[in-house]
């Protein structure tokens, strides 16, 4: 999978678990700033990428990312 392809791929799931329109989501959007970062929404989230992405990634790599491009970079090394 190409970097654009795994960038929107995440933002869809970024949105689906927190509920949000992907328009309002970026690669500098902020989990803590601006999604709130509530753990079960995280934990939803990392599940998320191991269904569709087939690439496991831990709760706690996932929780050190600061924004989705962070998370973007964490997945990657992991496909």
């Amino acid at each position: 999978m190409e970097r654009k392809e795994l960038e929107q791929k995440i933002i869809e799931l970024v949105a689906i678990s927190y509920n949000k329109d992907e328009a309002e989501l970026s690669l500098e959007t902020s989990f803590k700033n601006d999604l709130g970062g509530a753990s079960v929404q995280m934990v939803a989230l990392v599940a998320e990428i191991e269904n569709e992405l087939d690439a496991t990634i831990t709760l706690q790599d996932a929780s050190a990312c600061a924004t989705i491009a962070e998370l973007v970079d964490v997945v990657a090394e992991e496909l």
